[in-house]
């Protein structure tokens, strides 16, 4: 619990920060537009350098991970998908991770029971709290697209219409923002409830759950509960994106907190775990094909080694060889 909660105590000083700043010091300004681009400064700068930096790493050796039959004999089936023989088949596996979670699915659960006897058994809601979280959150920055152009595209007006069928709610409750903030709730609660897990839990584990959870609530009590002007959003959305410093009135204190939550998790994506988002593609263990039988792949490290055979070392020391009584081929 201590791990957890110093990025609690810091997840509402942030909340804080802004609401305090805009409510009684009059700070719109700085938060409504130096911080938004300061953010998006960091992040884009950050996130490229990550992944130049991963491009430049060489990779010396093929390493991809299989847990299937490589490529081999005609009558012998080969499993494409977990040990890929080409490029396409590896790029299959990779997109397999990002939209299924495939090695996730595969999660088994180790229990320690009485003998003592160690046993295995599937563990699927980890794999189905990720899924949900993940597809949620990009359902909900695709329906975020909206606030930045004038005209709202169809597939954000299908997305929401899809989003928001049950229309139980004034305005109509989206189904991802309450699978998010449970799916949240989950990864936070598995991380206190499995002793393992709590062990190897770092406060760095914690900090993006509260931090995606906080924006989850506050966007969601923004919507629901305190109505903000939407209009008047927009309008400072589309002009951060023309480069418009013109402050519109009328956004509440709250949205500011939304906004500059936000900007934090942004700043602090490209220096985080969070960065797998790019880093997945540039994981060697996935994106190479298991083809090491079929061609040789030599290490570019290694340096250029004349190489000299044993007739030519006995050569040059044949006569040195006879006087220490050691056998040689040549008399």
């Amino acid at each position: 619990m201590k791990k957890a909660l110093m990025p609690l105590v810091m997840v509402v000083l942030l909340a804080l920060v802004p609401y305090v700043a805009v409510q009684f010091a009059g700070l719109d300004f700085l938060f409504g537009v130096i911080v938004p681009y300061v953010a998006i400064v960091v992040f884009i700068g950050g996130f490229v350098y990550r992944v130049v930096d991963w491009a430049r790493s060489p990779v010396p050796f093929r390493i991809p991970t299989t847990c299937g039959q490589e490529k081999s004999l005609d009558w012998i089936k080969q499993n494409r998908l977990e040990s890929p023989s080409n490029f396409w088949q590896a790029a299959a596996r990779v997109l397999s991770e990002v939209f299924f979670f495939r090695s996730l699915f595969r999660n088994t659960r180790a229990e320690l029971h009485n003998g003592p006897k160690l046993a295995y058994g599937s563990s699927k809601w980890l794999w189905l709290a990720g899924l949900a979280f993940h597809w949620s959150m990009l359902v909900i920055v695709l329906r975020h697209y909206r606030f930045f152009i004038a005209k709202v595209p169809g597939f954000v007006q299908l997305m929401e219409n899809v989003d928001g069928f049950l229309d139980v709610t004034l305005p109509a409750l989206y189904l991802t923002d309450v699978v998010i903030v449970a799916a949240v709730t989950f990864l936070v609660v598995r991380r206190f409830q499995d002793a393992k897990v709590r062990l190897i839990s770092l406060p760095a584990d914690y900090f993006p759950l509260f931090m995606i959870f906080a924006i989850a609530v506050v966007g969601i009590f923004m919507r629901y509960i305190t109505k903000v002007d939407v209009m008047s959003v927009k309008d400072l959305m589309i002009n951060l994106v023309h480069f418009n410093l013109t402050l519109p009135e009328g956004i509440g204190a709250l949205f500011y907190v939304h906004l500059f939550l936000v900007c934090v998790l942004a700043m602090y994506f490209p220096f985080s775990k969070l960065v797998h988002m790019g880093g997945i593609f540039m994981s060697p263990t996935r994106n190479l094909s298991n083809n090491s039988r079929e061609k040789r792949h030599v290490n570019p490290w290694n340096p250029d080694i004349k190489i000299r055979t044993y007739a030519e070392y006995e050569d040059e020391f044949r006569e040195k060889m006879k006087k220490a009584n050691l056998p040689v081929e040549k008399k």
